[in-house]
C-alpha cells in the first residue's frame, strides 16, 4: 500500500462525529512526565509490545522511567528533536514479518527513514529485533533499523539484539536486556537503584453490580463497544466484520486427525480478496480452561471491572476493552493457552504460600543456567499454559485481575484463503487442520481457533454461526499474465493457496486465455486418508488445468515426501523458471520443508543451470527480489 493511500485510509474513513484530537507528539508527553526513556514497538502478535513494555517499566530500576509508543500513533519525525532532552534514549523492539517487512503499524516510519534523510545526529538508541530463523530474512527490519539510526548520525548506545522465535526467543530477550542495562548506565553514569520494582501497569477498579447497563459492557468487541451488534465498513483488525459460517465439513476420511473445510460468507460485506490472500479469524478460548481459572483464582467470572493504566501519559489507556465480565476478559481479550513468559513467573511467585512453589517460580525467572533449564523442561518441553502451572504449583494463588494484566492479548489466527473471488466472490474458504495434542504430563492441548471451528458447524434449522473476520492482504500473488508458467508446493494444509491459484487458472482457461504450464506437488500421508480435495485435483488433471505430483509418505515403507519427488524433476524446474520466466511458490511449514524445498531449486539451478554456487544464491535472491519465487510460510 502506498503511503498516500495508508494515509487517506488512516484517517479519511471515520466519520467526522468520532474524530478525537490525540495528543501524538512523544516528545510532549516525555517532557511533561519528566521522562528520557521511550520505547517503540513494531509488534503484529504483541510480543514486540510486550517487550517494550517490560523495558519501559524496568527503566525505573535505573532512574529511567520508561514510556511505551506504537509508530502509528506518533509523529516519529519527532526523533530529529528526541536529542533536545538531555540524556535521552529511543529503544526500538522491531519484529520483522512476512517475506521481511515490517509490521503493520511500523511500515509507515519505514517508509519515512527509507525514503528520507532526517537529521539524527545525537539520537541515542538501541534495537531488539524479533524474527524466526527458519525464514529466509531473519530478522531483516531490526538490522536495517540499527544500520540506518547508525547512517543517519544516531548514536548507538547498544548492540543489535536478534531474537529468535524458532529457538527461545525470551531467553534472547532476557539475555540481551541484561547486558543492555548496564551498557545505559554506564553510557549515562547511572548508579542502578538495585530493587527490583514489581509495580502494577494497570489498578484494579471493581464495578458494581448496577454501575453500568448491560450495554456500556464489552462482550468481546475488539476496540469499538457494540462494534459487532452494528457493523460498519471498512472492515479491518479493530473492526472485524461478524462472517456467517454457511459450510463446515470434515476433508480428511480416516486417520485420527481432523481437517476442516470452512466457508464464510462476506457478501455484504464490501471486503474483496484475491487468491493468495489471507483471513483473520478471532477465536474464543475454550470454555473449560476458562472456568477452571475461574477456579482456581476463586472468581466470580461474571463481575464486572476495569483495568486502568496507571502511566497517565500512555496513549494505552486499558490492556484490552473495559469496563467487561472477568469471563469475557478469558474467553475473547487474553491469550490462556499460550506458554507464559518468564516475567509472568516471576509475578506468580509472589503469590506462593509454599517456599518450594515460590522458589521453582523465581529460579526459572532468573537468567542462569539453572533456571533456564528448567523453563525449558517445565514450561516449554512439558507445554504447560497458565491454568496447568496453576494446577501444578497449587499454592500459588494471583489474584485473576493481574493474571488478565499479565497475559498477553489475545491475537487473530491467520489462514491462506483456499478460493479465488474468479469463482467465490462472496465467500471466502479455510482449509484447517484441528490441533490437538498430548503433553508429556499426560494433558491434552488444543489448538483456540480450530477447536472453536471444529464445535461450530452450521445446523438445520438454525441460524448460521458467525465469527468475526477481516482479510488481510499479501505478497502471494500469480503471475500477472496467466500463459506464465507457474511450480507450486504445498504439501498438507499448504495446498490452501494453491486451490486458490488452481481455481484462478482454470477460470481463465474456460474464459479462452492462453494458460501456462501449471504443476503442482502435494503431500499426504495416505491416499485413502488425508488427500484433500482429492476429487478437485483430479478433474484439473483430467481437463489438462494442472500436472500432478503426489508423495504418500507412508503408503510405502520407505517415505516419500514433495522434496523427493521435487528432486526426480530438477530439468523441468530449471526449465520453467530458469529458461522460461515461470514462478516459484512455496506454501507450508517453514522449518523443514521449506528450506529442503529452496536447498533442492538451488541444487537445479547449479546442476540443470550450470551455475556455480554463489551464482545460484544470488540467482534465487534475483527472483525473490522480482517476487518469482514467493514463501507462504509458517512454523
Amino acid at each position: 500500500m502506498h503511503m498516500q493511500e495508508r494515509f487517506n485510509s488512516k484517517y479519511v474513513s471515520r466519520p467526522a462525529a468520532s474524530l478525537q484530537v490525540v495528543e501524538n507528539s512523544f516528545i510532549k508527553k516525555l517532557q511533561s512526565s519528566g521522562r528520557k526513556l521511550v520505547v517503540f514497538y513494531g509488534s503484529q502478535t504483541g510480543t514486540g509490545e510486550e517487550f517494550a513494555g517490560r523495558l519501559a517499566k524496568e527503566g525505573a530500576r535505573y532512574k529511567m522511567k520508561g514510556m511505551v509508543a506504537d509508530p502509528e500513533e506518533c509523529q516519529m519525525e519527532e526523533l530529529t528533536k528526541l536529542p533536545e532532552i538531555p540524556n535521552s534514549l529511543a529503544v526500538f523492539c522491531m519484529a520483522t514479518y512476512g517475506e521481511g517487512d515490517p509490521t503493520d503499524n511500523a511500515m509507515e516510519f519505514f517508509d519515512w527513514l527509507k525514503n528520507e534523510d532526517p537529521n539524527l545526529e545525537g539520537l541515542n538508541f538501541a534495537v531488539f529485533g524479533l524474527g524466526n530463523k527458519t525464514y529466509e530474512h531473519y530478522n531483516k527490519v531490526a538490522i536495517f533499523l540499527d544500520k540506518r539510526l547508525e547512517e543517519l548520525g544516531g548514536n548507538r548506545v547498544f548492540e543489535l539484539g536478534l531474537g529468535d522465535d524458532d529457538a527461545n526467543i525470551e531467553d534472547d530477550f532476557i539475555t540481551w536486556k541484561e547486558k543492555f542495562w548496564p551498557a545505559v548506565c554506564e553510557k549515562f553514569n547511572i548508579q542502578s537503584t538495585g530493587e527490583e520494582e514489581l509495580t502494577r501497569q494497570f489498578r484494579l477498579v471493581a464495578h458494581q453490580p448496577d454501575e453500568f447497563t448491560p450495554n456500556q459492557i464489552f462482550k468481546g468487541e475488539i476496540a469499538r463497544l457494540h462494534s459487532l451488534q452494528v457493523q460498519k465498513p471498512p472492515y479491518d483488525a479493530k473492526n472485524p466484520f461478524l462472517a456467517q459460517i454457511i459450510v463446515n465439513k470434515e476433508l480428511h476420511k480416516g486417520g485420527g486427525r481432523s481437517c476442516l473445510h470452512v466457508e464464510l460468507d462476506i457478501s455484504n460485506s464490501k471486503m474483496r480478496y484475491d487468491a493468495g490472500d489471507h483471513v483473520a479469524i478471532y477465536p474464543i478460548n475454550d470454555i473449560d480452561l476458562v472456568n477452571r481459572l475461574g477456579d482456581l483464582t476463586g472468581t466470580n467470572l461474571d463481575e464486572i471491572f476495569s483495568l486502568i493504566n496507571t502511566d497517565e501519559e500512555s496513549s494505552k489507556k486499558n490492556p484490552f476493552p473495559c469496563p467487561t465480565s472477568y469471563r469475557t476478559a478469558l474467553s475473547h481479550y487474553v491469550e490462556i493457552t499460550a506458554l507464559p513468559r518468564t516475567h509472568v513467573l516471576r509475578e506468580l511467585a509472589e503469590y506462593c504460600t509454599n517456599e518450594e512453589d515460590k522458589n521453582k517460580l523465581l529460579l526459572m525467572s532468573t537468567n542462569s543456567q539453572e533456571g533456564k533449564a528448567l523453563y525449558q523442561s517445565f514450561v516449554v518441553d512439558a507445554c504447560r499454559n497458565i491454568v496447568h502451572i496453576l494446577e501444578d504449583l497449587k499454592s500459588c494463588k494471583p489474584t485473576l485481575d493481574h493474571l488478565c494484566e499479565l497475559l498477553p492479548r489475545l491475537q487473530p489466527r491467520y489462514y491462506s484463503i483456499s478460493s479465488s473471488p474468479k469463482l467465490y466472490p462472496e465467500t471466502v474458504h479455510i482449509t484447517a487442520v484441528v490441533v490437538e495434542y498430548k503433553t508429556p504430563t499426560g494433558r491434552t492441548n488444543k489448538g483456540v481457533a480450530t477447536t472453536w471451528l471444529a464445535q461450530h458447524k452450521p445446523e438445520e434449522g438454525k441460524p448460521f454461526p458467525r465469527v468475526p473476520v477481516y482479510i488481510r492482504k499479501s505478497q502471494f500473488r500469480l503471475p500477472l499474465q496467466t500463459q506464465t508458467p507457474i511450480v507450486m508446493v504445498g504439501p498438507g494444509t499448504g495446498l490452501a493457496p494453491f486451490r486458490g491459484f488452481l481455481q484462478d487458472r482454470a477460470h481463465a482457461r474456460a474464459s479462452g486465455k492462453e494458460v501456462g504450464t501449471t504443476v503442482l506437488y502435494f503431500g499426504c500421508r495416505h491416499r485413502d486418508q488425508d488427500y484433500i480435495y482429492q476429487e478437485e485435483l483430479e478433474e484439473y488433471e483430467r481437463n489438462g488445468d494442472v500436472k500432478l505430483n503426489v508423495a504418500f509418505s507412508r503408503d510405502q515403507e520407505k517415505k516419500v515426501y514433495v522434496t523427493h519427488l521435487l528432486e526426480k524433476n530438477m530439468e523441468e524446474l530449471w526449465d520453467i523458471i530458469g529458461n522460461r520466466n515461470g514462478h516459484f511458490y512455496i506454501c507450508g511449514d517453514a522449518k523443514y520443508m521449506a528450506v529442503d524445498v529452496r536447498n533442492i531449486v538451488l541444487r537445479a539451478i547449479q546442476e540443470v543451470g550450470g551455475k556455480t554456487e554463489e551464482d545460484a544464491i544470488q540467482f534465487l535472491k534475483k527472483l525473490e527480489s522480482m517476487k518469482k519465487y514467493s514463501s507462504d510460510v509458517w512454523s
